[in-house]
């Protein structure tokens, strides 16, 4: 174990040693160390404010709009956009004719174009008119000249598009506003009527119920009346009934009478020849007769009499009856005009009071300031807009993936300029070659580390937590210097074609620039194994907000995957240290590497 430790020390200080033996050698380690922090630096100064710098992005404009008449005022939107376009820095506008923007934009003169034909004006206030006309613009763009260009150049006609659509909006909204006023006035006159509808509808309603009441009043007279009626006919039932029994009796008694009457005068003249008693008995007889007559008239007549008292009860009891329906019948009357007075009167107030309100809503919105409102419908929403972990700068928001990168680049650079170094023709085990070789690249990494910290001060990136971003950067630059070196350590020239794979993938394949789930389907499978995934997490947390739970794990997986690379490439090394030896040999004997 001794002769381990002693064979690593002495592989460490030949290094040392070599590495200040010659000036040259001494300026070519420097440079390692410095070449990688430069290519971290120059890529975020260039990404600092790359939104900032558009306004020498050229941009023409060829305005054709020859106006319109709007509400008895001419308007020009066309000049109005201009004017709005000329106090606009976002882009290098360029105002030229649209034969000179077509071709412009066609040799590359300008990277797009907006036409704005002569009708625009005309066509956007024709949307108070029954034949609206949609309003167009031509935005022409050289797809060829730049592909960021092009991006750039798309948002800068999104923002004429947005600021004419703002304009239509205004005008469509202020001739709306125009019929508000007359939609109020209509809506306060029509609450009014209603209301005087209500009015009238109670006090008719009122009348019917009074009316009912007199009725029924009135019936309940009469029903009072039937019923004496009524009774006044059971009586003359009664009374004509022992009437009409009475005349039947004394009928019956004349009738007796008359016969023995007759039986009298028949006796006497049968016994009498005398003419004076002939003529005495005649005159009897005919007396009697006309009595018996007279006496079944008047027999006849109290039995109908009778008859027509029984019926005149009866009718008086169904008159009665009658009656009562009608003063109950005339009491639900007033019940139910009372009742539909409320219903219907209630009504109509409830919809002119919503009339009423409705207008008075209107009259408040007629009555803002034209400017005002104005204003308003070009912006009626406004997006309150709330930051966590605020960047002040872009540059600082993409540097976290700039500066992992350097470290990976750096890296990559030191094992392919320094050898790592084989056990093949020396005194020294692989694991003792390799662990010596190791140190002076891990100080290397730190070295180049510790610039590109200082240059990112130097930048002016911004840190959340300093401390944690310097170590979190020194680890990392650490465990990938590590990773790379044991990869071509072990595997030699192979090892550093895997590590400049990996530096492909992982530009694309960790979500350092662009969302990861935009990206290739292959890439999202291979996110979650590349070692500057977690990386990227580690310096993106201590620089831009630290969060433990994101901060942790990430840090575990680095770890496990630098071990893991470790410990398979000293498993390697020590079984084909040999056979990796002679591959470079035959690529060395072969003149081209």
């Amino acid at each position: 174990m001794v002769e381990i430790n002693n064979n690593i020390i002495e592989i460490i200080k030949k290094d040392f040693k070599s590495a200040f033996s010659n000036p040259i050698v001494t300026i070519v380690i420097i440079g390692l160390i410095i070449i990688p922090s430069l290519y971290a630096l120059l890529n975020i100064q260039a990404c600092w404010d790359p939104y900032g710098n558009t306004g020498n992005v050229a941009f023409a404009i060829a305005n054709s709009d020859k106006g319109a008449s709007f509400d008895g005022v001419d308007i020009n939107v066309g000049d109005e956009l201009i004017n709005d376009l000329k106090n606009n820095d976002k882009f290098k506008w360029t105002f030229v004719s649209e034969d000179e923007l077509r071709d412009g934009v066609y040799k590359g003169d300008y990277y797009a174009g907006i036409i704005i034909p002569e009708n625009l004006s005309k066509n956007i206030v024709s949307i108070s008119s029954d034949d609206p006309q949609q309003a167009k613009l031509e935005y022409i763009v050289n797809m060829k000249e730049n592909p960021v260009a092009a991006k750039l150049t798309d948002t800068g006609s999104t923002a004429v598009y947005n600021a004419l659509n703002a304009k239509i909006i205004q005008i469509i909204n202020l001739a709306a506003y125009g019929k508000l006023g007359e939609l109020q006035s209509g809506l306060a006159s029509g609450a009014g009527q209603l209301a005087s509808g209500g009015s009238q509808l109670a006090s008719g309603a009122g009348q019917v119920s009074s009316g009912a009441s007199q009725l029924s009043s009135g019936a309940g007279q009469l029903s009072d009346g039937a019923s004496q009626l009524a009774d006044g006919a059971q009586q003359l039932s009664d009374g004509a009934s022992q009437v009409a029994s009475g005349t039947q009796q004394a009928s019956d008694k004349v009738n007796t009478y008359n016969t023995e009457i007759h039986q009298a005068t028949s006796y006497i003249r049968e016994h009498s020849s005398s003419s004076k008693v002939q003529e005495i008995t005649d005159k009897i007889d005919s007396k009697t007769d006309t009595v018996a007559s007279k006496v079944q008239q008047l027999n006849d007549g109290a039995g109908q009499v009778a008859n027509g008292s029984s019926s005149l009860a009866a009718n008086s009891l169904l008159l009665q009856g009658g009656i009562d329906e009608l003063a109950e019948g005339s009491l639900s009357l007033a019940a139910g005009s009372v009742l539909l007075s409320n219903a219907a009167t209630q009504a109509l107030f409830t919809a002119a009071a919503s009339l009423a309100s409705s207008a008075d809503s209107l009259a408040s919105i007629t009555g803002i300031n034209e400017t005002i409102l104005g204003d308003y419908f070009y912006a009626p929403v406004k997006l309150d807009r709330h930051e966590l972990f605020s960047v002040p700068d872009y540059g600082s928001q993409v540097s976290p993936f700039y500066l992992v990168l350097s470290m990976w680049v750096g890296a990559l650079i030191t094992c392919a300029m320094l050898k790592p170094g084989t056990s093949e023709g020396t005194k020294y085990s692989p694991l003792e070659m390799y662990m010596g070789k190791a140190v002076i690249f891990l100080l290397l990494s730190l070295l180049q580390c510790s610039v590109t910290i200082i240059g990112a001060h130097l930048l002016g990136i911004y840190i959340s937590n300093e401390i944690m971003f310097i170590l979190s950067c020194l680890l990392v630059s650490g465990v990938f210097m590590i990773f790379v070196y044991s990869l071509v350590s072990a595997l030699g020239d192979v090892g550093k074609a895997v590590a400049i794979v990996l530096l492909v993938l992982q530009i694309s394949g960790t979500g350092g620039i662009y969302p990861v789930e935009i990206m290739a389907p292959l890439f999202n499978i291979m996110n979650p194994i590349l070692p500057m995934t977690y990386a990227i997490t580690l310096v993106r947390e201590a620089q831009l907000g630290l969060i433990w739970s994101n901060y942790i794990p990430a840090l575990a997986v680095l770890l496990a995957i630098g071990l893991i690379t470790v410990i398979v490439m000293l498993v390697i090394k020590s079984k084909a240290d040999k056979l990796t030896h002679y591959f470079e040999k035959c690529l060395e004997e072969s003149g081209l590497f």
